[in-house]
């Protein structure tokens, strides 16, 4: 089954590092956050990828047509100008990337895959910057269970501010906000069947939109509930906060071995 990954955007949140590379390639423990998710799904045995390419999507494709090299350490002896391959690591996996342009929205660069896509009667989409620790089988076993187009997964957004209780101009208590309290929200991970293409009309379609709301109008949107780990990358802190996770070990999102 093939993933889409939804690898186009601007990140604008993120210019710091944006400004010179796309969102999907800002790097998390010295791998860009697209080999994350990549890795992710290909420990469930999904690993036929189609990044949906736009803005600075050369740096993607400069990314994996070096993958055998920079995958790689090396010895290098400068006087002999000698060069050894210490270890290397492969990826069992196969990558399409398309340019699917600079403005399209999230809808109408799946829209654009639609003849690359048109032998899947099912097939996974997700965005480039989200990291998850959920089990994508289970997630698959769900959406053909209900046996309705499409499955989006839902999550508790992680806190991100400090609750002050304040008596007085004092603070009298001070605490993280609880995820719980957070309420659902759209996490990605989905998971359609071709019918979705009957809601995609062209590279404009913002599939947050229109889509979803007909296809949840219609009753053909499911939720998985997702109570686990979730975190997008939109900020600097948040690319922070996830760079520290994977530097002291603990990185809920890191599935594989």
């Amino acid at each position: 089954m093939k993933v889409v990954i939804l690898a186009g955007g601007l990140g604008t949140r993120l210019a710091e590092e944006t400004q010179v590379k796309p969102k999907p390639m800002v790097e998390i423990g010295g791998r860009p956050i697209l080999w994350h998710i990549m890795k992710s799904y290909a420990h469930y045995g999904f690993n036929e990828f189609m990044p949906a390419l736009g803005y600075k999507g050369e740096f993607i494709k400069d990314y994996f047509l070096n993958f055998s090299h920079i995958s790689k350490d090396f010895t290098i002896e400068l006087k002999s100008r000698k060069i050894e391959n210490v270890t290397e690591v492969q990826e069992d996996w196969k990558v399409h990337l398309i340019d699917t342009g600079k403005d399209s929205m999230t809808g109408g660069r799946i829209f654009k895959l639609k003849e690359q896509l048109k032998n899947e009667e099912t097939f996974m989409v997700t965005y480039g910057d989200g990291l998850c620790d959920i089990n994508i089988s289970k997630l698959l076993e769900f959406h053909k269970s209900h046996k309705k187009i499409a499955t989006v997964t839902a999550v508790r957004p992680p806190a991100r501010f400090g609750a002050l209780e304040i008596r007085e101009g004092k603070v009298t208590d001070f605490h993280e906000k609880p995820q719980v309290g957070e309420g659902w929200i759209n996490g990605g991970f989905f998971i359609f069947n071709k019918e979705i293409f009957n809601y995609l009309t062209d590279e404009s379609t913002i599939l947050e939109k229109e889509p979803l709301e007909k296809l949840a109008k219609a009753g053909e949107l499911m939720a998985y509930q997702h109570n686990g780990f979730w975190h997008c990358m939109d900020t600097i802190r948040d690319r922070d906060t996830l760079e520290k996770m994977w530097s002291i070990g603990e990185a809920p999102w890191k599935v594989w071995k």
